[in-house]
């Protein structure tokens, strides 16, 4: 087995610094390509890009993570799968750029998202946003903080609008009742990001639409999580990683005074 010796904590704190070092590195390598038209390809059906900048820093983050670490599984969006993963109690979980159709239209809000996931549950996560100088980081049992200092979500003030990163046909759908005033945030390419939105409070909330993937999801899941909030699936249940199947279904995320009135309001999403 590979479960970490001695203090998991101090352990998760060591992991959480090897993130850093190599989500900073592939966030240079990427930006040697950021908006100076690298070469791109389309994979699932011609359904999404992958970029010669996803490629490059992909390899920095495997070669960095499984070098300090050989006996931690690995999953990642630009790497073929390996089943073997699914008997390690402790993983990497890698999108090496979220957001990788913002990156190919130059814009900023990308990021790079590393995880480490221990008995399906993230432990140490750091989202690293270079074109933004923004680096977000959690580990199990610690705060969430971005560039070094301490975020939490917003606490609803009974006046403010529900701020709501959300497709149109979602928010449309919504059961308001339950929530009051929605103001519908202008879409967020970054589902990554986004999350990191709402653990910091610039937002109060989002849905998340059907099959987002493990690499999408768990590092931001920490940190928000870290923050006050919570990321869960419409029956308010959190999120297990490293599954055979890495697809999840309709998601909610809120701090915890939003996320129960916004899982009632979202009960009709359900298959969305």
């Amino acid at each position: 087995m590979d479960t970490p010796a001695g203090n998991t904590r101090y352990r998760w704190a060591d992991d959480l610094d090897l993130l850093h070092e190599a989500a900073l590195a592939a966030g240079e390598i990427a930006m040697s390509y950021f908006r100076k038209d690298p070469d791109v390809w389309w994979k699932n059906q011609g359904r999404s890009p992958v970029s010669a900048a996803d490629i490059a820093a992909n390899d920095t983050l495997k070669s960095m993570l499984l070098k300090a670490r050989p006996n931690y599984g690995w999953l990642s969006e630009e790497t073929d799968d390996d089943p073997a993963r699914l008997s390690c109690e402790t993983l990497f979980v890698i999108d090496p750029i979220d957001g990788t159709r913002a990156f190919i239209a130059g814009s900023d809000l990308w990021c790079v998202s590393a995880a480490v996931v221990h008995r399906g549950r993230p432990v140490a996560g750091v989202l690293f946003a270079p074109a933004l100088k923004e680096v977000f980081a959690a580990t199990e049992g610690g705060p969430a903080l971005k560039n070094g200092n301490p975020v939490r979500v917003a606490a609803p003030d009974g006046v403010q609008p529900l701020r709501l990163a959300a497709a149109a046909d979602m928010v449309s759908r919504l059961d308001t009742a339950a929530l009051g005033a929605v103001e519908r945030i202008p879409h967020v390419p970054s589902l990554a990001y986004r999350l990191a939105m709402v653990a910091e409070g610039r937002i109060d909330g989002t849905l998340v639409k059907t099959n987002s993937q493990d690499w999408d999801l768990a590092a931001a899941d920490l940190i928000l999580a870290n923050a006050g909030g919570g990321l869960v699936d419409l029956d308010g249940r959190p999120l297990t990683y490293n599954r055979p199947d890495v697809r999840h279904g309709v998601l909610c995320a809120a701090g915890s005074a939003w996320l129960g009135r916004l899982i009632s309001a979202a009960g009709g999403l359900d298959g969305h």
